[in-house]
């Protein structure tokens, strides 16, 4: 019972990241950084897409695929999703639900601890 745990465990694992680098590649292909930033992180009126949630993702990419569009804005979205499978909906969700930025922590570092009493 356990090696099945474990066996299923290990397969999830490599699948998501599986998942992950593919909706990364798919990400960068289709040119979605033009208008969502290089790191998901949004830019102008166009919507941040990093960490959010997976199941909301699906809905809107499915919609728009579907050729719905809640307002004239997201209406250009349609051409882009036209042509996307449900793995590729879910390799890109995946990517956006599960983003880490590589160079933040070569930014920021949180070593630093204050000595003394604050100053005088």
């Amino acid at each position: 019972m356990r090696f099945i745990f474990v066996f299923l465990l290990i397969f999830s694992y490599i699948h998501a990241t599986t998942s992950y680098e593919k909706g990364k590649k798919l990400y960068v292909k289709k040119a979605c950084y033009s208008c969502h930033g290089h790191k998901a992180e949004g830019m102008h009126v166009y919507p941040y897409l990093a960490n959010r949630s997976k199941g909301y993702l699906t809905y809107k990419l499915k919609r728009f695929r579907d050729k719905k569009a809640d307002t004239q804005q997201q209406e250009m979205m349609i051409t882009f999703a036209l042509n996307l499978s449900d793995d590729d909906i879910d390799n890109l969700t995946t990517f956006f639900r599960d983003y880490v930025d590589d160079d933040l922590a070569e930014k920021y570092d949180d070593s630093f601890s204050p000595e003394g009493d604050g100053g005088s």
